[in-house]
């Protein structure tokens, strides 16, 4: 069923996930999976040069964009399911995949479970632990007793862009904080749940496929530290770090695709 330019499935526990598809239909696919807080429409600014390489399937996780978003603690198994359903719903057996933030850890998680789903693997800003857990349940009880998003927005702004951009206040920066004035409290709050239960700590040495991790110096979310501790986790992984802070693809675009399509595209030929 379409909407516009977005199609859906269903999962097997009733949630509508959104979906949209771009590039020639015999291209290699690319899976890329969002941060808390954002739609597909933050790869809006990649798509075109990715769809020259790539078919580029990009979806809203649920609790985001035009997705369900269900009250509670999701969990990253759910959030893995979410993703192995909708490549099975488009029957879709094997796909590059690239996570940033959350969508890193939905990322990893697959390359651990499912790995014969994954070819290769960007993990960008992202960790395979982010704690103490202590601090996680406070922000969720804050968010859901809050009267509405204008608060957690503005804090996700200050973590993702730098204090120059933040000044400026330019489209980027507009447009990412009408994405999150409009998602669903719902969804940031299981979100977060899933993050604060999360660790690929130790299970991150199972991921046999070729990884490239990308960092942010200036990263306060997901810090280098946790880029550096997945690439020395990750049996032959890349570490790229840019001089970024938490939307590498935001704020140092050219850089960004000069990493992940190099990466891709190596010994393609293409």
């Amino acid at each position: 069923m379409s909407h516009g330019e977005l199609s859906f499935i269903t999962t097997g526990d009733g949630v509508r996930l959104a979906y949209r598809l771009d590039g020639p239909a015999h291209l290699p696919v690319l899976l890329l999976s969002n941060s808390i807080g954002t739609d597909l429409h933050m790869w809006d600014a990649q798509v075109p040069e990715l769809s020259r390489h790539f078919r580029v399937l990009r979806y809203d996780a649920r609790g985001h964009g035009g997705s369900g978003a269900p009250a509670g603690a999701y969990s990253l198994d759910r959030l893995g399911h979410d993703a192995l359903e909708l490549l099975d719903q488009l029957d879709l057996q094997r796909v590059h995949v690239l996570g940033l933030s959350l969508g890193g850890w939905i990322a990893q998680w697959m390359a651990i479970h499912a790995p014969e789903r994954v070819d290769r693997l960007v993990l960008s800003n992202t960790a395979a632990h982010l704690g103490p857990r202590a601090q996680w349940d406070p922000a969720i009880a804050r968010l859901m007793a809050a009267s509405d998003m204008r608060e957690t927005a503005e804090t996700f702004l200050r973590n993702w862009f730098p204090a120059p951009a933040l000044a400026a206040n330019g489209e980027a920066v507009q447009a990412f904080r009408r994405t999150l004035l409009a998602t669903q409290r719902e969804g940031v709050a299981g979100s977060w749940a899933a993050v604060r239960d999360a660790d690929l700590r130790r299970t991150i040495a199972l991921i046999d496929r070729p990884t490239l991790v990308i960092a942010g110096r200036h990263d306060t979310v997901t810090s280098l530290a946790h880029g550096e501790e997945l690439a020395r986790g990750i049996p032959g992984a890349r570490l790229q770090v840019l001089d970024a802070v938490h939307l590498s693809n935001i704020e140092r675009p050219g850089e960004f695709m000069d990493a992940v399509l190099g990466f891709l595209l190596e010994n393609e030929g293409r």
